[in-house]
């Protein structure tokens, strides 16, 4: 499957629920269950920075399945900074990811069998909070919850087609995951001018061939 349309994120919900004081989003993955819960299991680092509003600063792992991660999140007219601690739990169905302070208090990753693959599930809880300290704090609430499914998606979609090459993953793992997002849309406008100029060269080559040969 390598159509991203048929793949589309397909639900969601915008944070935070009043009620619930959470927010979540769903989207199909061309992967099989247990292929995505091994690339959700093998490194948690990548999923938060597939992230397209995440810029990070510094990621630490510690020892028992914690982390620390600091840096800004975009997602708000005014930039979040943040400054976290986390504890990883592998599930037999995903991820769960614990923060340590901040008001975000989890983040889950659920995933279940679709037609298409997979069906991922993130669904970000918030903690308690009395409604007038909640409001005082809005700013704090992360917008970037759909955004980044749909983020996911698209590079699961590339993970699928991909992943049978070396020279690939290792670029994305040492190099695509390293850059700021800014620095991915470089990146990407890069290729693209080299691949136009490199075509523009061979049209030129072809034409002087058939003109001058």
């Amino acid at each position: 499957m390598s159509d991203s349309a048929s793949l589309a994120v397909n639900e969601s919900s915008l944070p935070v629920d009043q009620e619930e004081d959470a927010a979540w989003a769903a989207v199909h993955t061309p992967l099989t269950p247990n292929e995505l819960i091994h690339f959700c299991h093998e490194d948690v680092e990548r999923l938060f920075r597939i992230n397209p509003y995440l810029e990070f600063s510094r990621w630490e792992a510690l020892p028992d399945r914690r982390y620390r991660f600091c840096g800004k999140n975009f997602s708000r007219e005014q930039p979040i900074e943040f400054d976290l601690g986390l504890h990883i739990e592998k599930q037999s169905d995903g991820l769960r990811v614990h923060y340590d302070n901040g008001l975000k208090m989890h983040t889950r990753f659920t995933i279940e069998p679709s037609e298409l693959g997979s069906r991922l599930t993130i669904h970000e809880q918030y903690r308690s909070l009395p409604a007038a300290e909640l409001a005082a704090r809005q700013q704090e609430v992360d917008r970037s919850l759909t955004t980044w499914a749909g983020d996911l998606q698209k590079f699961l979609i590339m993970w699928k087609q991909w992943r049978w090459l070396p020279p690939w993953r290792w670029y994305m793992k040492n190099v695509w995951q390293r850059l700021k997002p800014s620095g991915r849309r470089i990146t990407y406008m890069f290729w693209w001018i080299t691949l136009v100029e490199i075509a523009l060269i061979v049209l030129g080559a072809a034409i002087y061939l058939v003109e001058y040969r």
